[in-house]
């Protein structure tokens, strides 16, 4: 008998040890693996979060990110600049560009974004970008490398078209920026320090802001009216996308708000919609083909209210019609007050410049004001060209200037005597093209076109359209050093 209750007891023993070493090890395990669960479902003083049905976690930027990438592309450029190294002592006695001196060249390189706007091969970006480069290389996000040619730019808005030689490339589908909202998410997508592929994330700030950043020399009118925006940008976002969640191209990131150089909180866009325009201008005709309504106007402040006794604040004041524009032409007159551009309200300067900046010479707009009385009218006008006329510039006319990157000007009987020579056309700027590649640098000048001498720019221009084929140039610099530049068209 007491062997028997032995026996069953040692049984019972040996069935509580296994059972208690697989608790045992349970325990262990679920300390190990899984506290931090336990610890939220046991707390009296944690509830762990529970998603059903259609609430979302945050935005979804996947989609629009992944289809953005393949659209926005990597600029690289070369730039080579001529530097004089005068004497001096010389020019102390004789004046500048006597001191002579010996030619040198630099080089420097320069990056940036594009975005893909048509299957193939128009890349838009910014003028900033390319500036000054004598070679374009665009590299694509499969990492495939073209050079690129410029098609045109613009000064005034800081864009630029450029192209490669390629096919069956994927644009990117352009959106309404009109149809922007403030606190609508938007990506910036482009390749800042050279980091390729590069998407951040804000939200829209501010539109129509205008902060002064485009060049107003060689009368370059600025037209400033950007989406400001908190998405991360940086040196090397210049001429990408901005993007909203539908992968659509609402704007090309132009600029930031920073005391570094890096980005500081806020950065700026070119809406689409003018974009738009500027592109189809570059691509068309070679130049952007620039509608002017014909008044000078300012934002409405609470003093310029009192002073000039105006019945609000909300719209742009007229303060000068210029004559003959077509403004003057519709009985738009001083003092009046314009509101809306077609159906567009209009509360600041930059918003009418967008507004304008989207049309062309000739383009018949509606413009509604307030006049001098307080009473409100509508008035078309016709937009006229910086020459008071409806022309369009022809394409075939401009097409080998363009092509040169440069802009000319005539020399007047001073510079004549300074450079020492009796005719010639000086290069007042340059961009990229032909000229900037063979190392031309602006002010120098252009004496002689095949043995032809050069008297105006006029001629100049008339000399290039009817050459084919070869081009020779005599050029002269500020040194009165003489050379020759040799390039086809």
């Amino acid at each position: 008998m007491n062997k028997n209750l032995r026996n069953f007891g040692l049984g019972i023993l040996g069935g509580l040890i296994p059972l208690g070493a697989y608790f045992a090890i349970g325990a262990f395990n679920d300390s190990k693996i899984s506290t931090s669960d336990r610890i939220l479902n046991e707390s009296t003083y944690f509830k762990k979060a529970s998603y059903s049905g259609d609430v979302a976690l945050a935005p979804n930027f996947i989609d629009a990110a992944e289809n953005s990438v393949q659209s926005v592309v990597h600029v690289t450029t070369k730039v080579v600049t001529t530097q004089v190294q005068r004497d001096p002592f010389f020019e102390f006695f004789y004046g500048p560009g006597s001191g002579g001196g010996k030619e040198y060249k630099q080089y420097g390189s320069g990056s940036g974004s594009g975005v893909i706007v048509s299957k193939d091969g128009y890349i838009v970006t910014n003028n900033h970008v390319i500036a000054n480069a004598s070679e374009i290389e665009v590299i694509l996000n499969d990492n495939a490398k073209y050079t690129a040619k410029v098609i045109g730019v613009d000064l005034s808005t800081d864009l630029a078209v450029i192209k490669i030689d390629a096919t069956d490339l994927r644009p990117m589908m352009i959106g309404n920026s009109d149809d922007l909202k403030i606190g609508e998410w938007v990506l910036a997508v482009g390749n800042p320090f050279n980091l390729t592929n590069t998407v951040t994330a804000g939200i829209v700030s501010a539109k129509a802001r205008n902060i002064n950043i485009i060049d107003r020399s060689n009368q370059n009118i600025p037209i400033e009216s950007f989406i400001q925006t908190d998405a991360a940008v940086n040196p090397g976002n210049s001429g990408g996308a901005l993007v909203n969640t539908r992968g659509e191209l609402v704007g090309i990131n132009t600029a930031i708000a920073s005391q570094t150089g890096s980005y500081s909180g806020y950065s700026f866009a070119i809406p689409s919609n003018l974009m738009i325009k500027v592109m189809s201008d570059l691509i068309d005709f070679g130049v952007v083909q620039r509608g002017f309504l014909g008044v000078q106007i300012s934002e409405i402040s609470q003093e310029l209210k009192e002073k000039e006794n105006l019945k609000t604040t909300v719209g742009v004041y007229v303060g000068e019609v210029v004559e003959d524009g077509g403004a003057k032409r519709a009985g738009i007159k001083k003092g009046d007050i314009i509101t809306k551009i077609g159906d567009k309200e209009i509360t600041s300067v930059s918003q009418l410049q967008e507004e304008i900046g989207k049309k062309r010479p000739g383009d018949k707009i509606s413009v509604t004001i307030i006049n001098s009385k307080g009473n409100q009218e509508t008035k078309e006008v016709v937009l006229r060209n910086s020459n008071g006329d409806t022309k369009l510039l022809d394409k075939e006319t401009i097409s080998k200037s363009t092509a040169l990157g440069a802009n000319f000007e005539n020399l007047s009987a001073k510079e004549l005597k300074e450079y020492n020579i009796t005719n010639g056309v000086k290069i007042s700027s340059l961009s990229a093209g032909k000229l900037k590649s063979l190392g031309l640098v602006a002010g120098m000048v252009i004496t002689k076109i095949n043995e032809t001498p050069v008297n105006s720019v006029e001629q100049l221009t008339k000399e290039l359209n009817k050459k084919e084929g070869g081009v020779l140039l005599e050029i002269t610099s500020k040194n009165g050093r003489k050379d020759y530049v040799g390039f086809g068209l």
